[in-house]
This record gives C-alpha cells, structure tokens and sequence, in this order.
C-alpha cells in the first residue's frame, strides 16, 4: 500500500508530462484526482493503524536495492510519520483545488507538483538512509523548477539560492549518512537496523562530527538561524501553491529527519550537543518573531513566522537531549508537541500563504500598506485571515495551541529556561494583530476598493485546512492517540 502512495503520483506525473493529447483544462483536475485519491488511501492507513511497538514500523515493505552496501527499499511507517504523510496529502489537495484556474504551462505544472507530492511522501515512509536521501534531494530539484518557472519578481535569483543553499545542505547530510555507514557494524544504511546497532556508543568524537553533519543538512532544509536566509526570498518569489508546499511540506523534512534519524542513531551525540539545539532554537524563535513583525510585506512576514514556528520544535527536540531523573514523561510531552506542531504549522501556513497569493492575483502586490478596509469588501476573506492568524497566534481551541502548550510544557519541566521563548507568542500575536489591523480595519481604501471576495476555488481549501486546524484544536485526541507511544519509544531511544 505504501509504494503505491508513493508511486501513484509520480507515475501520473510521468504520464501527464510525456502525453500531449491530455487538454491543459483537465491537468489541473488530473492533480485534484490524484491527490484526493492520496488522502483516501492514507486515511484507510490510519483506519487500520496499530502501534507497532519500539523500533518497528506498520505496513512494512523491504526490497533489496543496492546490496552491496546494504540499502534496500525500505519503507513503513509509525506514530512520527503517520500524522505528516496525511498532513502532505492535505496540504496538496488544497493546493491542487487553489490552483485549477492556473493557465500557465498547466499540464507542466500538474506534472511538477505531482512529482513533489510523490517525493515527499518518500521522504516520510522511508526506512533506508539511502531512499531517505534521494527522495529528500529530488523535492529540492522539484521546488526549484517551480519556482524558477512559476514564480514572479527574482524569481530565478531566489529559485538558483534554494537550490544552492539546500543541495550544499544534502551534501553534508550524505556525508553524515556515510559516517554512520562507515562506523555501523555490520555496515548498514537501514535506519532500523542502526537505531538496534547504536553505532558510535562509545566515540564521542567521530559521534558528534557525523550529528553535526546530520544537523546541518536537515537545519538547512528546516530552516534554522543561521541557515535560514534562503527562505524569505524563496517565499516571496514563488507562485502561491509553490510557498504553500514549501513551507506546509518541506520544511518539516528537516524536523523530521531529527526524530527519525539523528536522535534515535545518535543518542549520545544529542545528548551532548542538547544546549547547543535549545539555543539555536530559542533564537530562531525570537529572531523570526522580531523580523516578521518589521516587515511591510505580507508573504515575507509569514516566512519569517515559519523561522519563529520551526524554532519551537527545535527548541522540544533540544530538550529532549536533557536526559534528567524524573523527566520522562515531560520529554515525552516535548516531542509529541513538536510532532503536532509539525502537522500544525503545515496546515496553518498553508492557508496563510494561499490568502497571501489571493491578495497577489487581485491586486498584484503583497505590501500591507497598499491596503485598507479590507473587511468591507470581503468579509469571507477577513475571516478566513482573522481565523487563520489566531491559530498561528495559538488561541486555544485551535492546533497551534495544542502544539505550543505541550512544547512548552515538556521544555520548561526539563529546561525551566526555554520560558524565553515564550516572547515568541507575544511577538507573533502582535504582529498578526498589526496585520489585522492595517489590512482590514478602517475605511476601505486603495487596493481594496473594488476588492473580490473569495470564491468557491478559493475558500473550500482554505476553509478545509482551517477546519483541520479547529478539529486538532477542540479533539486533539484523535492525532495524540497515534503520537504519543511513538513519542515514549524516542524518549527512552533518546536516554539509553
């Protein structure tokens, strides 16, 4: 089942791209297709989901590959990965129905965005180091020509800088993975078998070189302070299902690849290297919050607030490292809200920036100050905005609250100095609420006179994404139940 989620799309995508009869007016609906035919098979996966215990993964497929290094085709999946390849099939699907109106290029770009969805489902299934990283690097190859060929402004400056920036990352990933090769024993690139192996147990040295590798590749792909300055210019240049799969889905190959590979392989070294992780995550929270709150550029400002919202998972995954008496279960409690935060910011970030692309197809501009009144002349707008905000903000009762509380529970019972970070909310709710107010507020005036609301194409995907958001936030169980053993079996992987 898993390589058929996996295969379809690409499959599809080499079928769209090589047959012209295909009418550019049905590409778009070929994407919307596919990706909803991904949720339905994913959501029978989780249907049928059951915990499949410590260091073992549901609905396992092995084939051998390259045997000469020991890499197969290795793919499963657990309570870490489960919840992020549902959350990819959403964020496409939303985006496939944002985009059927697209008239540039349609069948290339349907062939493209169906190509990344197959390659970042990948990402999350993988059991083998080896697939992990070719389908890690071919999503840096998809969103670069999505950029470079839809987007707008620089774009092909901004696009050549993702690239340059996040391939040099995967360099230094690989070279981690071949640390990890070299020092297994038997050699092995299977992520299971390593996690059993507990190479470099007694090399603190070569340990922390190969977690230092590893940190950089998935910090760049994060992205983290200092390794984030890609993100801003990628975002504002991109077409808006570009940034709305880049920041809802990319972004957390990175996270993930903390919780799937480098802490489970690398105990020892995280352990060691925990104060240095919280810091970097306490300032990638500050610092995305105070340099989203300058900006007069609404895509820019929320990129900026994906650095500040990534941050606080680094952040839980640092704390983690704190291998303290009597923690267990708030360390548990850490990397749970970090998954959820993963899913979260996902699902949040992607209705931002596709509100962000409706203000650049009406009005061709993102500059807040152009604005005025907004509500006036679209009130469905105004409210998806207001909704969407506030759950970016973390109110209660929607997603990122449940992500932030447990974050912040977990960090601080281990940490009681990761408190910093909460500036980061007060930050982030005043520079959503300046937004509210300078868009949307007082009389309508320049862009937004004349301003259409949001219609049907529109509204139901962000609707659907915000409602996800709502869900997670009112019953949060639903998503916990699947996280939390998997969440227990880091934490003593972590502190063995």
């Amino acid at each position: 089942m898993l390589s058929v989620i996996v295969f379809l799309p690409l499959i599809v995508a080499a079928v769209v791209a090589a047959v012209p009869a295909i009418r550019p007016t049905a590409a778009g609906w070929v994407w919307v297709a596919v990706s909803a035919a991904e949720l339905i098979l994913i959501t029978g996966l989780w249907a049928g989901y059951v915990d499949p215990g410590p260091n073992r993964l549901a609905y396992e497929e092995q084939v051998p590959w390259i045997p000469g290094v020991s890499s197969s085709y290795h793919v499963g999946v657990d309570g870490l990965s489960l919840p992020l390849l549902a959350m990819t099939a959403v964020v496409f699907l939303a985006s496939a129905i944002y985009a059927l109106k697209n008239s540039d290029r349609p069948r290339a770009h349907t062939a493209l965005f169906l190509f990344l969805e197959g390659v970042s489902l990948g990402v999350f299934v993988s059991a083998d180091l080896i697939v992990f990283f070719v389908f890690f690097d071919l999503s840096i190859v998809g969103m670069y020509f999505v950029i470079a060929g839809w987007g707008h402004g620089n774009a092909a400056r901004s696009a050549l800088k993702f690239f340059l920036y996040t391939f040099l990352g995967s360099l230094a990933l690989l070279l981690g993975f071949i640390g990890l090769y070299v020092f297994s024993d038997p050699h092995t690139f299977d992520i299971l078998e390593l996690v059993a192996a507990h190479p470099l147990e007694n090399n603190p040295v070569a340990g922390g070189l190969v977690l230092a590798a590893i940190l950089v590749g998935l910090a760049v792909k994060t992205p983290t302070v200092p390794f984030h300055t890609w993100l801003p210019p990628a975002h504002t240049d991109a077409p808006t299902t570009g940034s709305a799969v880049l920041a809802g889905v990319l972004l957390k190959m990175g996270t993930y690849g903390f919780v799937r590979i480098a802490m489970p392989i690398l105990p020892e070294a995280w352990r060691s290297w925990a104060w240095v992780i919280i810091i970097i995550g306490i300032v990638s929270v500050l610092y995305g919050a105070f340099v989203a709150l300058a900006q007069t550029n609404l895509k820019r400002m929320i990129a900026y607030t994906s650095v500040n919202h990534m941050g606080y998972i680094i952040l839980a995954l640092g704390a983690v490292g704190l291998v303290i008496d009597d923690t267990a279960q708030a360390r548990s409690v850490a990397v749970t809200g970090a998954v959820v935060q993963m899913v979260s910011h996902g699902l949040i970030t992607t209705a931002l920036f596709l509100l962000a692309g409706v203000l650049q197809s009406r009005s061709r501009t993102y500059d807040m100050g152009s604005y005025g009144g907004l509500a006036a002349p679209a009130p469905r707008y105004a409210a998806m905005f207001a909704i969407a905000s506030f759950a970016s903000l973390g109110l209660p009762g929607l997603s990122g609250f449940i992500a932030e509380f447990q974050i912040f529970a977990g960090s601080i019972a281990v940490a009681p100095i990761t408190a910093i970070a909460l500036l980061g909310i007060l930050l982030t709710a005043a520079l959503f609420l300046r937004a509210l107010q300078q868009v949307f507020t007082g009389p309508t005036q320049g862009q937004s006179a004349g301003f259409a609301d949001l219609h049907g194409r529109e509204l139901w995907p962000i609707g659907g994404l915000l409602a996800l958001s709502l869900l997670i936030g009112v019953v949060p169980q639903t998503l916990l139940a699947v996280i939390e053993p998997a969440s227990a079996t880091l934490v003593n992987l972590v502190g063995r």
